[in-house]
């Protein structure tokens, strides 16, 4: 009888785009197998390169899904903060990449190996440069802190792979769980507080004033406050209120005094303009907030396609109820959540822009009280 290998949530879903497939797999080209009980996932270690390439088949899924701003004025600025932040966190040199999302749903998602995604509607919402480091501070940190990974080394073991399985197959199943994870925003309170209070040190660092980030949220739970669930960015947090007077408090007691906000230069680079939540227009298979019970129950997920990585033969280990029909299942099973299931533009091209150093130290020389 073959031996099992316990691998965590096996949480199977749509087939990413070819180019995440494509990156998965470079993931397995040593394809050494995993051969014993010692080998489970709690215990399984991820190399740099691993977490990197991890990092891009979530990038690539999250632009198929969303799509990509086709600016690269936009992308140079939204870098240049995240890059000014970034270099004071503890991996400066991890090659970061930041990418707005084309959406008018306000949500942020950070995927392993540096890649940091923004929405437009988060942009929108954002009223200035403060604001938008207190945001990708926070991002940040969930990046330097492998808090995706070890989420999904924290879930509760539900299935098996047997011993034939490769490297590339237990890698792709961490994507897969990753991926749904980042959509429903599922970190620990713990990680939660631990991204904002490292992410406003970073902020004040860099010299933006720390209390952006509370600001952001303050104003993100005025425009959500009659929606009856949590949405989109930082949807698993604890109440807003608690959370800014937390962040009150740790500005007073660690004496975090920087005080740029560098409003114009941010109503200068980005003129996108916020839409009340009840505007936000869902993508396939979402839910409005006014749709009937009928028409939720009558929504369907869309039907998994078989994974060029061997993954799809592996379904049969988990029975029956266990595979997964789809990575995002409707809004209507799901309950409403405008944010995730907004619409998202149809160019998932990544904006390749170039930051010389040159050019984030006069960046950073604008950044003012």
């Amino acid at each position: 009888m073959k031996r099992l290998l316990c691998v965590g949530v096996l949480v199977f879903g749509i087939a990413g785009p070819a180019s995440a497939q494509g990156i998965l797999g470079r993931l397995g080209r040593a394809a050494n197998k995993v051969e014993s009980l010692a080998d489970q996932l709690k215990d399984f270690v991820i190399t740099e390169q691993e977490e990197k390439d991890m990092g891009e088949a979530l990038s690539a899924r999250l632009r198929e899904k969303y799509g990509v701003v086709q600016s690269a004025p936009v992308h140079t600025y939204v870098s240049l903060v995240g890059r000014v932040v970034a270099a004071s966190s503890d991996r400066p040199n991890l090659g970061w990449t930041f990418i707005v999302l084309d959406t008018d749903g306000v949500n942020a998602f950070a995927a392993p190996g540096g890649y940091v995604h923004i929405t437009r509607g988060a942009l929108a919402l954002i009223d200035n440069e403060a604001e938008l480091a207190g945001v990708l501070g926070h991002e940040i940190t969930h990046v330097t802190a492998k808090h995706t990974i070890n989420a999904i080394k924290k879930s509760k073991v539900k299935g098996a792979v047997a011993e034939s399985a490769t490297r590339s197959d237990v890698l792709e199943y961490l994507v897969n769980q990753a991926y749904d994870n980042l959509l429903e925003n599922q970190y620990d309170q713990k990680d939660e507080t631990a991204s904002d209070q490292i992410g406003i040190r970073l902020a004040n660092t860099a010299g933006y004033a720390p209390d952006g980030l509370g600001s952001f949220l303050t104003r993100l739970s005025e425009r959500n406050k009659d929606l009856k669930e949590p949405s989109g960015v930082f949807a698993s947090h604890p109440a807003t209120r608690s959370r800014v007077d937390r962040l009150t408090k740790q500005i007073t007691s660690e004496k975090l005094t920087s005080t740029a906000t560098v409003e114009a230069r941010y109503t200068a680079s980005i003129s996108y303009a916020p839409l009340p939540v009840t505007s936000i227009v869902g993508g396939e298979g979402a839910s409005s907030l006014a749709e009937s019970p009928d028409a939720k129950k009558a929504a369907t997920p869309t039907p998994a396609t078989k994974s060029k990585f061997g993954l799809g033969g592996l379904t049969s280990k988990l029975g029956p109820d266990k595979a997964n029909t789809g990575t995002v299942a409707s809004a209507g099973s799901r309950g409403v959540n405008p944010d995730r299931d907004a619409k998202g533009g149809a160019n998932s091209r990544i904006v390749i822009v170039t930051i010389t150093p040159a050019q984030i130290e006069a960046f950073r020389r604008g950044i003012s009280g």
